[in-house]
């Protein structure tokens, strides 16, 4: 199911959705641009929601732009056990609702 070749069909969004679609492009683009973040960890960041979002082309499309933006391996490793403690973190204070 998952391949980038995919990513080409967003295309008959913008062809259907005329209008939310140039919104919703122009707000990632925004997003994105460096301000008080810069565009390094802003990549970082992203990379961590689509790990823990497991979004195949979030994971691809970030990891590039991330590099793209100077992040090095050991950074995106990093960012990678952020979020994966953040996604524990999250199971565990759940958990707290079982208890009553």
């Amino acid at each position: 199911m998952f391949d980038m070749k995919n990513l080409a069909q967003l295309k008959k969004l913008d062809e259907n959705a005329v209008d939310g679609m140039k919104t919703f492009w122009a707000f990632d683009k925004a997003a994105f641009q460096p301000g008080t973040i810069d565009a390094l960890h802003k990549q970082l960041m992203a990379l961590a929601v689509a790990l823990t979002t497991q979004c195949p082309y979030c994971l691809e499309i970030h990891r590039k732009a991330a590099v793209d933006a100077g992040a090095t391996e050991a950074m995106i490793a990093e960012t990678a056990v952020v979020a994966a403690a953040m996604r524990a973190g999250a199971a565990i204070t759940h958990a707290t609702h079982l208890f009553k």
